[in-house]
């Protein structure tokens, strides 16, 4: 895999933690920090909810992904982008997979 792609993953990662956390935390700072309130955001109406179970269900086979490679590759740096994915989201966890899983052996 070239370089420049890995470059690419690594960047992609830096992106999708960082633009959806200045989202996150320009309603926290809205509505407070209240973690059920921003899950009754989640699934305030059928448009928001379908792109809720989207990414949650994008989440679990991300991290099913993640735990049937390792057990494969023994690429155990490739875990790290389970705590990514749960605790920032997909759109940092999974180009943080590819980043990690695309290192030269």
């Amino acid at each position: 895999m070239s370089l420049r792609l890995r470059h690419l993953w690594l960047a992609l990662a830096v992106w999708g933690a960082v633009h959806p956390m200045v989202h996150f935390l320009g309603w926290f700072q809205r509505e407070g920090w209240s973690l059920p309130g921003l899950v009754a955001a989640w699934f305030a109406n059928p448009a928001v909810a379908g792109l809720t179970w989207d990414l949650l269900i994008s989440a679990l086979v991300l991290v099913l992904w993640v735990l049937a490679e390792v057990a494969v590759r023994r690429n155990w740096d490739a875990l790290w982008a389970i705590p990514a994915t749960c605790f920032i989201g997909v759109s940092c966890g999974l180009p943080l997979y590819l980043w990690l899983r695309s290192r030269p052996i």
